[in-house]
């Protein structure tokens, strides 16, 4: 029986809620994935439709979800399901909130991961083992050995055989997996005040200082190689092409899409959570304003002015550009040797990944709330019983994408189709639930609701129209381009590889498992709704 007087979770302070956004928002992607993009893209010319989407999607989407989580907050819902059936009361809605679900749970199991390896490589420089390997690595004439680098990291993470990274010892990535799951579920079984915001509050002004330092570092190197370095990252023009030639690429569109989705956290299901605990007149308009601000700072202004430069500055353009196709290549094989070939550069390889692990394990702990809040609220499980149940899903999880490490391939399937594609599904969903099931005038006054800035008018259109029409148009594109080309092998390996097709049926089974426990939730949320009814009778 559902207790009608049991208090809910609540924010502590608005810089907290702000802090704790931010910290979801702000993860590798910043620091890996962004670089990597704007790289491969020669810079400006992917800056272009990268600020296209900002404005035309994330932005909007992000007011939108603040004002939806809030929505549904005041109506007793923390959960995505639970929010989507207070917005839209139809049978159906609250199992399209599975994804809402499957989205920040699925990314756990793998991000949790590349968490323990940042972890492990901040270590590995504060004790000297870093500087160990830079020793065996340099060559007579003062280069580096990449293949040594790319040998370590080979290693540690098990690529070339399923198995080899589930060795327990003194810094293996199965060791230092251990370490950052452990603290993960302290932080969240602490709940959301006393857990997440309180840790958000201490750790994203932390990283913040951790970035300026290596900033600072970089930018004090020689000028005459920081200024093209930077030119690098900001100019347009592409040797041999044309900016208007570079922006028929549909694929950088594609991906600068995809990278508003990282950037923002948007369409993840955790900022609709987040919201959801604010109290009915909290500002939103400027709260979402003001994450997305400082989500974007770290991610162009320190994210992008770390990276490429650099790796340009040691490495020169051509070598940026071939490794620019993987992040993991980029940050723990090419950064590593930088910051060899760098003075003083065993501190800021420290500082570089010890700010890598604090933007992982702010954005971790938020993947974990969304599931925290179903479990909570619609089973009626307390707080201990329900970190405990996630905890062993999850871990369940964490521990099939590290066994099949050889290529990183369960890593891959779950970041294709959790990371991904579910991610352009539920932004999609959420664009029409507002725009046109909430509507889009209702939604602005939810927005405006003890805003303490007024949001353009046109907001509303652009959420009604043009946003559901461009994620359309990229979404589709996204497809035909998968399905149509061999890097598109995800979607036919399903049935011609094993391991491919063993992670996508993990992720059905999560899917299923999550649509059961929705199933309760509504028949619980029904008794709920008849015990009210009573009440006010």
């Amino acid at each position: 029986m559902t207790d009608l007087t049991k208090p809910r979770e609540s924010w502590g302070t608005r810089l907290g809620v702000i802090m704790a956004v931010m910290g979801s928002a702000v993860g590798l992607g910043n620091f890996l994935r962004f670089p990597g993009l704007a790289a491969k893209y020669e810079g400006g010319a992917f800056m272009i439709p990268y600020f296209v989407a900002l404005f035309l999607l994330g932005l909007p989407l992000a007011w939108a979800e603040w004002a939806m989580g809030r929505y549904g907050g005041a109506r007793g819902y923390n959960s995505t399901p639970g929010i989507f059936r207070a917005i839209w009361p139809r049978r159906f809605s609250p199992y399209v909130g599975v994804i809402g679900l499957l989205v920040p749970v699925g990314i756990y199991m793998y991000y949790v991961v590349l968490e323990a390896w940042c972890l492990a490589y901040a270590w590995f420089f504060l004790t000297g083992r870093m500087a160990g390997l830079g020793q065996v690595a340099r060559l007579a004439d003062g280069s580096i050995n990449k293949q040594v680098f790319q040998d370590f990291f080979g290693s540690f993470i098990g690529s070339a055989n399923d198995g080899d990274a589930m060795v327990l010892g003194g810094q293996t990535a199965l060791t230092f997996l251990l370490i950052c799951f452990l603290a993960n579920f302290v932080l969240i079984y602490r709940g959301l005040s006393k857990g997440i915001e309180k840790f958000c509050l201490i750790a994203m002004p932390a990283l913040v200082v951790c970035a300026l330092l290596v900033l600072l570092r970089v930018l004090t190197l020689p000028w005459e190689k920081v200024n093209p370095a930077l030119g690098f990252m900001w100019n347009p023009d592409v040797e041999g092409k044309s900016l208007l030639e570079s922006l028929k690429n549909s694929k950088m569109w594609l991906e600068a899409t995809s990278q508003i989705f990282f950037s923002l956290s948007v369409g993840f299901g955790i900022i609709i959570t987040y919201a959801s605990y604010l109290k009915r007149e909290d500002d939103v308009a400027l709260s979402s304003l003001t994450s997305c601000a400082g989500n974007e700072f770290c991610e162009v202004a320190l994210g992008g002015l770390i990276t490429i430069p650099a790796a340009f500055i040691f490495l020169g353009a051509t070598a940026v550009a071939e490794v620019a196709d993987s992040s993991f290549t980029l940050g723990f094989v090419t950064l590593p040797m930088v910051f060899e070939s760098m003075p003083l550069g065993q501190f800021v390889g420290f500082l570089f990944f010890f700010l890598l692990f604090l933007a992982a394990i702010t954005s971790s702990i938020s993947m974990l709330q969304p599931a925290i809040a179903l479990l909570e609220e619609g089973l009626g499980l307390n707080r201990k019983t329900s970190v405990a149940m996630l905890g062993f899903i999850t871990l369940i999880g964490a521990m099939f994408v590290l066994y099949f490490s050889a290529g990183a391939t369960a890593l891959a399937t779950f970041d294709f189709w959790v990371g991904t594609f579910f991610i352009f599904v539920l932004a999609l969903f959420q664009t029409v639930l507002f725009g046109w099931v909430l509507g889009a005038e209702k939604g602005l006054a939810e927005i405006d609701r003890g805003a303490a800035i007024r949001i353009p008018r046109w907001i509303g259109y652009m959420l009604k129209y043009v946003s559901p029409a461009y994620l359309l148009v990229i979404f589709a594109g996204w497809i035909w381009q998968q399905w149509t080309t061999e890097e598109g092998n995800m979607i036919k390996a399903i049935f011609a590889d094993r391991v491919v097709g063993l992670s996508v049926g993990f992720i059905v089974l999560v899917t299923v498992f999550f649509l059961f426990l929705i199933g309760q939730s509504v028949r619980r949320w029904t008794i709920r709704d008849h015990q009210r009814q009573e009440v006010s009778l």
